[in-house]
């Protein structure tokens, strides 16, 4: 599940399709929140409990990555019914994660079958790369060598579109650099991905060479896009 931000009442297709997929599978209401930054302020995961409790889901588990963390400790963060990876500053929460070594079990975890919440940064990192999040730091994503992120979907994400009025013609400008297809959301959109099923909630658009396109107009790798 990729949230561009988590905004009450304006996500709640989202948050009941992630209570939906909850019930489907038949398993808990459990959640763990992965910060992105160090020493995190516990506010934002404060914020985000009740957040999650309006629609009866647990936020009950913090990580943080910069703490020695036992056998146990990430048994139990992979024993959660879902995972949410917070908003914050991309390219330090992927420094994190790296340097914790959780890169290859949170993409093991997911690609088996766990649920991953990305909201905004940690959106952004559940796809090939966080090239796009040169654009919030005056950079351009084309010059980002070094970015590789999570790899889960067949594309690339860009949160907070609405907030300027220069990310979209960047965005385009960019899409002709990569070879991957970029969604990008404002606040109250998002992308629903179970198996190889994308769903748009929301408007999100998507761009590719250049242009925005319809999603059938894009070659996803045997995704399909509903």
């Amino acid at each position: 599940m990729l949230y561009s931000d988590q905004i009450f009442p304006g996500c709640s297709a989202i948050d009941r399709r992630l209570a939906d997929i909850l019930k489907v599978r038949g398993i808990g209401n459990r959640l763990a929140y992965v910060a992105s930054g160090p020493k995190p302020d516990h506010t934002f995961f404060v914020n985000a409990q009740a957040y999650y409790r309006r629609f009866g889901l647990d936020l009950a588990l913090f990580f943080d990555l910069d703490e020695p963390h036992s056998a146990e400790d990430i048994a139990a963060l992979f024993a959660c019914d879902a995972i949410h990876l917070s908003g914050g500053h991309t390219g330090s929460f992927l420094d994190r994660l790296r340097r914790s070594g959780m890169i290859g079990p949170l993409r093991d975890w997911a690609l088996s079958g766990g649920i991953l919440i990305g909201v905004s940064a940690g959106a952004i990192l559940m796809t090939p790369t966080i090239a796009t999040d040169a654009l919030f730091i005056g950079r351009r994503p084309e010059d980002v060598t070094d970015g590789d992120a999570l790899d889960l979907v067949p594309f690339e994400f860009f949160p907070h579109l609405g907030d300027d009025a220069t990310y979209l013609p960047e965005l385009l400008r960019y899409s002709t650099h990569t070879a991957h297809p970029i969604v990008a959301c404002n606040d109250s959109d998002g992308i629903v991905v179970t198996g190889r099923r994308i769903e748009c909630v929301g408007n999100p658009l998507w761009i590719c060479g250049g242009v925005v396109r319809a999603p059938g107009e894009i070659e996803l790798g045997g995704f399909s896009v509903v």
